[in-house]
């Protein structure tokens, strides 16, 4: 006998009782060893500082840019003398010295290595325990629901130690009850999820499967409620700005631009390393059809035809999914090498071996890959889908930039870079002349403190900031 769960995007997951039962058993164990963080008190914050409460569901720097945007932008508040204190689920966020810290644990039901797990009934403490667990079983994501209300139960008790909240696009109906209940909120919200989900739907196969991306994705009503009704957006991106107002209904006078940023000190040129040479780099932190890794591996297998190079990816595409099925099909094995958990200072070593980085996304709402290669002086292939263009600049000036979703736009790009020595190193080096003046976490956190002043002050949201002067 078996059963079968609709867990992840359609995906049916078939096991038999004695499989569930042995990995309930197996998790249960992983659960005793769990280890929940101490607080770390945050540093005062400095004469005219803020005191920030900031809102992270999920605030690893290896789940996605969330988290990057989490240690990075927290690390220059802090040096800019506001005290700031991270609530966040885990996996934990990683974060600098001064940076406070309060876990917010919940059931971690997306963890390695039992993801879409069923937890031991030890491990139900709340009303949120069974909720998450029960959008799970629907092949929901409820975690941006249960951490909004955990978290405020939290902030409701700490009123007096914050002068505004900072949510980082949890968006949750907790959080709707936070500005009801008075507290100053700033909300970033990096691009709407609406767009990730069309993509998604566009890409799904048969009817089962759209109907789990549907449901994946069914916290996305609450999120365009909130939305609506928070006080204050910052987003990433001006194509990210308009795509807010016309998907998710949110007045533009609501929404400002400050673009994020990248540790330039860490990511920059290592004339130490030697270049590989045909050696392509890219990052993703999911193999989801929105990161384009598909046309990429289709436009890598057309040019091994003709020359040798190699191909590395920083990331860990899921067993069986559309990345690990193409690599397979397309005979890509010999010239991938998946790479995943690396620190800062490695990720820049890795892109000094590179010749080419390639952002091949059908969407961003900003880049944060695409800013990293070009702070480290690596040429760059982009695509005009979402902010990129934003990001990268001009085609041709500062890196090049093709249609999304075509392996042969890819492959001729990436040729052209990979046979021009020339044309690489002065799009590297224009590229890192466009990061450090526009994209650096401390114009960030200018950007950001500029924000809480106009809503502690109750003025107008600032200007957004020019891409081109900033």
């Amino acid at each position: 006998m078996s059963v079968c769960l609709m867990f992840k995007v359609g995906e049916p997951v078939s096991r038999s009782i004695s499989q569930v039962i042995s990995e309930t058993k197996a998790s249960a164990r992983r659960s005793r060893a769990v280890v929940i963080p101490d607080r770390v008190a945050p540093r005062p914050a400095e004469p005219g500082g803020y005191r920030i409460a900031f809102l992270c569901y999920r605030g690893n720097p290896t789940c996605g840019g969330q988290g990057v945007y989490t240690r990075h932008l927290t690390r220059e508040l802090v040096a800019l003398g506001h005290s700031v204190e991270v609530f966040a689920g885990p996996p934990w966020p990683e974060l600098d010295e001064g940076v406070g810290f309060t876990p917010v644990p919940n059931l971690d039901l997306y963890r390695d290595p039992d993801p879409f797990r069923i937890p031991a009934p030890r491990e139900f403490r709340s009303r949120e325990d069974f909720e998450e667990f029960a959008i799970m079983l629907s092949a929901g994501f409820g975690e941006p629901l249960t951490f909004s209300h955990r978290v405020a139960k939290v902030l409701n008790g700490r009123r007096d130690e914050f002068d505004l909240i900072h949510d980082n696009q949890c968006l949750g109906n907790g959080i709707d009850d936070l500005v009801r209940d008075g507290w100053p909120l700033l909300e970033t919200l990096h691009h709407p999820i609406t767009v990730d989900r069309s993509i998604a739907l566009d890409h799904a196969e048969g009817w089962r499967q759209r109907l789990g991306t549907r449901r994946w994705f069914g916290f996305l009503r609450m999120q365009a409620r909130v939305a609506r009704k928070v006080p204050a957006i910052v987003t990433v991106s001006h194509n990210s700005k308009a795509d807010i107002h016309s998907q998710l209904g949110v007045d533009l006078e609501r929404i400002t631009v400050v673009p994020v940023g990248v540790d330039h000190e860490v990511f920059t040129p290592r004339h130490d390393v030697a270049k590989v040479k045909g050696r392509i780099m890219v990052t993703s932190s999911s193999d989801v059809p929105m990161k384009g890794l598909v046309p990429l591996l289709e436009a890598v297998a057309k040019l091994r035809t003709s020359r040798e190079l190699s191909l590395t990816l920083i990331g860990k595409p899921r067993a069986n999914g559309r990345v690990a099925k193409a690599i397979d099909r397309l005979g890509l094995d010999d010239v991938i090498s998946e790479i995943s958990g690396v620190s800062d200072a490695e990720l820049a070593r890795l892109y000094a071996e590179a010749e080419v980085a390639v952002v091949p996304s059908l969407y961003e709402g900003f880049s944060l890959p695409a800013i990293e290669a070009m702070s480290c002086g690596v040429a760059v292939v982009g695509t005009t889908g979402g902010a990129i263009p934003e990001v990268v600049g001009t085609s041709g000036e500062t890196g090049l930039l093709v249609e999304p979703n075509n392996p042969e736009a890819l492959r001729v790009a990436i040729e052209r870079l990979l046979d021009d020595a020339s044309l690489r190193e002065r799009l590297g080096a224009a590229g890192r002349a466009r990061v450090i003046s526009r994209f650096t976490w401390q114009v960030t956190a200018r950007g950001t403190a500029a924000c809480y002043d106009a809503i502690l002050r109750g003025t107008a949201l600032p200007e957004s900031v020019d891409f081109e002067t900033c």
